[in-house]
């Protein structure tokens, strides 16, 4: 077994058999969405043609939301997965988030929660999409004042009970619209089949990847992730590579890689959050180049999968810095050009 080269194909890095962007994140079934600018990067590298405005297109459309979901971070969620996968994962992620609340001394009782979140439901009512200073000004006219920490806790509540999720997309700032009106009406299923699909999701786009990376990607308990798996039946078998048990769906693609290729990669990209033990592909001396103990992510350079510098994705031209000081140039160069063609694109 190739891990490196099956992780890339399955991420989509390589041979990417998506054209559009809504496409991707249901193959991923979440991404990570911590960097506003980049998690755009983070889809559209995924596809055959990256293109900028594809991805504003399926986001401004409702085809892909964002919203505060597993771990108690943002991700994207194709439209038709938001619902149930709300379902399935908001009330650990509201445990989470109380518990975060605990620890920095605030305290919101039930009913101010109801009330905030009517304000905030029919702010977003009455526009497409409402940003933060949008939601101060709706709470000022009512006489009602909070610090942006409080403010936070009650929009993150909002997004978890289904109330808002994501606006349009604008260039550096997040905003906010109903999930009623954005994503359509609620399709939930049971939670088997929530567990199941859950499952699917993350190991045909991740594999092969352990039950233990399940668990830390998908913030639910152990025996939830365990009955997940089972439920996928004899749709997905295990390997042993270096001591470690691995899961790979029948259908893992296997074909397609080719080597001498350079990835630009967004920081907190699901090639490396998408995994509780990354070293796979980032060496260990290493680790603390791509991401540090506070869960801080960097932008990195991978040479045939492997994790082996950094880049600048904000400067006009290519800056990279590598950690053995030995790269190729002209990978690299053709790496940035596909970048800087998909932010006209």
């Amino acid at each position: 077994m190739n891990p490196i080269a099956i992780r890339l194909l399955n991420q989509q890095l390589a041979a990417p058999q998506f054209s559009d962007p809504a496409q991707v994140v249901s193959h991923m079934g979440a991404i990570q969405a911590q960097e506003y600018r980049m998690m755009r990067w983070a889809v559209a590298m995924r596809t055959h043609k990256p293109s900028a405005r594809a991805f504003k297109a399926a986001f401004d459309g409702g085809r892909i939301i964002r919203l505060h979901l597993m771990r108690g971070t943002w991700q994207l969620v194709a439209a038709d997965d938001y619902w149930w996968m709300l379902d399935l994962c908001a009330p650990k992620a509201i445990a989470v988030t109380r518990g975060w609340m605990s620890s920095n001394r605030i305290s919101i009782p039930e009913k101010e929660q109801m009330d905030i979140c009517d304000i905030l439901a029919q702010t977003a009512a009455d526009k497409r999409s409402i940003t933060k200073e949008d939601i101060v000004q709706a709470l000022a006219e009512r006489d009602i004042s909070m610090d942006a920490h409080r403010l936070s806790y009650h929009i993150r509540m909002a997004e978890l009970t289904g109330t808002l999720c994501s606006g349009d997309l604008l260039p550096m700032k997040a905003t906010y619209a109903l999930a009623a009106g954005k994503v359509g009406p609620r399709n939930a299923i049971d939670r088997d089949e929530a567990l199941m699909r859950f499952a699917h999701n993350y190991f045909q786009s991740r594999q092969p990847a352990t039950l233990e990376d399940f668990v830390w990607w998908s913030g639910l308990n152990i025996g939830d992730c365990r009955k997940g798996i089972a439920l996928l039946g004899n749709t997905i078998h295990t390997v042993k590579w270096k001591g470690r048990e691995f899961y790979l769906t029948d259908d893992c693609r296997t074909r397609g890689f080719r080597t001498g290729k350079c990835l630009l990669i967004p920081p907190y990209d699901e090639y490396l959050i998408g995994y509780k033990s990354r070293d796979i592909v980032l060496p260990t001396e290493h680790t603390h180049r791509a991401h540090n103990n506070s869960g801080i992510f960097q932008p990195i350079v991978a040479h045939d999968g492997i994790i082996c510098g950094n880049w600048a994705p904000f400067k006009d031209d290519c800056h990279a810095q590598f950690f053995d000081g030995a790269y190729d140039e002209s990978a690299l160069q053709s790496a940035w050009q596909i970048y800087k063609r998909y932010l006209v694109q």
